[in-house]
């Protein structure tokens, strides 16, 4: 059984309070686009789900390298930083510039522990797919049923 933190959860409703009011009252399209500094960005969007003995994460980093992508897990939570760079475009007039060239960092909350010695890593066309097998104390254990 998975041990409960309270004050995890105080983080985590503290975070989504904060991301349900972030830019009320601002348009949608003054928010920046990247968050240096800060694991609660938007950038790269994520998919999260698990099986019986993984959980996955794919995230959309089009335009990037993997060695622009720098990944981490710690305390229960994977980090995925790196930099989008300039394409020696620098002499343009933008007239709208919504893909921002910066460097970013997103923090995913594990909803479960993981074999971190196992995790792998791909990419392939723009989508990084992490795939972080469940410890072995985080996965359903059947129990026999006895008849006496």
């Amino acid at each position: 059984m998975a041990n409960w933190d309270l004050f995890r959860e105080m983080d985590a409703l503290r975070r989504e309070i904060d991301e349900a009011f972030r830019g009320f009252g601002m348009s949608q399209f003054q928010r920046p686009t990247f968050f240096p500094g800060l694991g609660t960005g938007d950038f790269p969007r994520i998919n999260l789900s698990e099986d019986e003995h993984n959980l996955y994460v794919e995230a959309l980093v089009p335009g990037l390298t993997p060695q622009d992508l720098d990944l981490n897990i710690l305390h229960g939570a994977l980090t995925l930083s790196g930099e989008r760079k300039e394409n020696g475009t620098d002499h343009r007039t933008w007239h709208r510039r919504e893909r921002g060239n910066d460097r970013f960092l997103r923090t995913i909350e594990l909803p479960t522990p993981v074999d971190v010695a196992k995790v792998d890593a791909e990419y392939h066309n723009g989508i990084l797919t992490v795939t972080l097998p469940k410890a072995e104390e985080a996965k359903p254990k059947k129990i026999a049923v006895k008849i006496n």
